[in-house]
């Protein structure tokens, strides 16, 4: 078991190093565009199945509370948690357009939609970013593997190149709390 545990942390080690020799201009392109949306009016739409819906409403929750210091709050929303429209969309519409049709309904063209999957293939979120994009949103994809279609789609995409999904959401998270704290710096210097 002692070995497993080393295993795993030299495996989250490693997808780390791989982030700061990989993805640092992804992160920096992603901080300013969150942070001229702010600056513009926009909010953050964030969305994802799973363990990257519960990442989708912790990124949110760090820019609408605080990350690090304390400030206004940020507007940003999780397509993840009403549960009476994604019930309602899955069942009238299909599970497919459950984050495409809440951005129809909420986005608007100064902000930004993040779409976050570990394959990079998952359909309602691929759908989603080319909604975004119609609507002109900057999108960002936090992805998995080798982003897949999903991060084709995104004008910035953020790829953590493993196959192993808790590596994958690990990574994602650390991407994100960077990118909070950027913003939050940026945005509140004094």
């Amino acid at each position: 078991m002692r070995d497993k545990i080393i295993d795993i942390i030299n495996d989250a080690i490693h997808i780390k190093e791989v982030i700061l020799h990989t993805q640092l201009d992804n992160i920096i392109k992603a901080v300013k565009a969150i942070v001229a949306s702010f600056k513009a009016g926009g909010k953050v739409l964030i969305f994802g199945n799973g363990g990257s819906a519960a990442d989708a409403q912790h990124i949110a929750a760090e820019f609408v509370g605080r990350f690090k210091k304390e400030r206004a709050a940020l507007p940003a929303v999780a397509l993840t948690t009403n549960t009476s429209v994604l019930t309602a969309l899955s069942n009238d519409y299909g599970y497919e357009v459950v984050f495409s049709r809440q951005l129809e309904a909420l986005a608007r063209p100064a902000d930004i939609a993040i779409g976050i999957s570990t394959s990079g293939r998952a359909k309602n979120v691929l759908l989603a970013i080319k909604k975004a994009k119609e609507m002109g949103l900057k999108t960002i994809c936090l992805s998995g593997a080798l982003g897949g279609e999903l991060s084709k789609l995104a004008d910035i995409a953020l790829i953590i190149p493993s196959q192993a999904t808790p590596r994958i959401q690990e990574a994602h998270i650390t991407m994100a709390h960077i990118i909070c704290e950027l913003v939050e710096e940026e945005l509140f210097k004094d």
